[in-house]
């Protein structure tokens, strides 16, 4: 029989255990990003410089967008593979408001209507037409992309006002609008998901659907929000990528933009079955797919390996998440 003082002692080793076990869960991505911060510091001195972290943000501010909304998405338990040809599709309708009527904010607000329909759709079919997001997504992301490059005749739109420009190109002080957009939307996400009873009903139905419907939560008009709110924010992303260049390809814009997305979502530990995760984490596992790209970038290895070394990140995210 165990002594008391050694009884004492395996309970304070399992409670010490349990409590690391909590702080790895919580704050993994913050300390992934931390560390990989570190590496990139010492592996290349040029990666500090002031210049090179507002590139880096700078670079990630679009895909930083998308990604919140498919944190969204994942939260609720769902997936949506066509934020990329959405994003195309919003860009070509929105210069083609541009042109014909030369005001900037009627091109806007075409953009914010276009991408929150697209949203409503995949919301429609995947809680009304109970079909599996992934399928439902997966149709859009190949019918948006067929109508892009339809309108587009497959390839380039530009833009006929130049200070449409401005949205992406001017900055204040040193940041530049982009990155001011996306901490902006970052926080109201933050907000809504942490905050509202919205944010809460999401928690819910990606834990336990069935739980939900029991507690009278309006679960379809819940997805039906979730899937309308990430196609909107598609579309504020898709306003930023247009008024870089003023200009949007029918054929390239967004392409790959979901596997990016999905993997800064699981990097920062949003489950893929739902109901768990956070905003933060998305947030932080953007910026550390930044500083990879970027430090891939400044060590001259090739583009094309950049796919595989996101693969494998999203591979080991997962192992680390089933460990939890």
């Amino acid at each position: 029989m165990a002594s008391p003082a050694t009884q004492q002692e395996s309970t304070e080793m399992s409670n010490r255990n349990r409590h690391l076990s909590w702080l790895w869960s919580e704050y993994s991505v913050i300390i992934a990003f931390v560390v990989i911060f570190v590496l990139a510091s010492l592996l290349n001195p040029r990666f500090l410089d002031v210049n090179n972290q507002l590139n880096i943000l700078m670079q990630v501010s679009i895909i930083g967008i998308v990604a919140l909304g498919m944190t969204i998405v994942m939260l609720s338990g769902g997936i949506d593979l066509s934020v990329g040809s959405v994003l195309a599709l919003v860009g070509v309708v929105s210069i083609l408001s541009l042109n014909a009527t030369g005001s900037i904010l009627l091109a806007i607000l075409t953009a914010f209507i276009v991408g929150a329909f697209a949203g409503l759709l995949n919301g429609l079919m995947v809680a009304k037409g109970r079909i599996a997001s992934f399928i439902a997504t997966l149709g859009m992301m190949a019918g948006a992309r067929s109508i892009a490059l339809y309108i587009a005749d497959g390839g380039s739109i530009s833009g006929e006002v130049s200070s449409f420009t401005v949205i992406a190109n001017s900055e204040l002080w040193i940041i530049d609008y982009p990155i001011i957009i996306f901490l902006v939307m970052t926080g109201l996400v933050y907000v809504l998901m942490q905050k509202t009873r919205f944010g809460r009903y999401v928690y819910a139905i990606g834990s336990n659907e069935k739980a939900a419907l029991l507690s009278t939560i309006r679960v379809d008009r819940v997805k039906i929000g979730v899937y309308s709110l990430a196609g909107l924010l598609v579309s504020i992303a898709a306003i930023i990528e247009t008024s870089r260049l003023n200009s949007i390809s029918s054929s390239s814009s967004g392409q790959a933009y979901e596997l990016d997305a999905i993997a800064a979502v699981i990097i920062g530990g949003t489950r893929m079955t739902g109901g768990r995760g956070k905003v933060l984490g998305t947030f932080f596992g953007v910026l550390i797919l930044g500083i990879l790209n970027n430090m891939m970038n400044l060590m001259n290895v090739s583009p094309h390996l950049q796919g595989f070394v996101k693969g494998l990140i999203i591979i080991v995210a997962v192992v680390f998440q089933k460990r939890e």
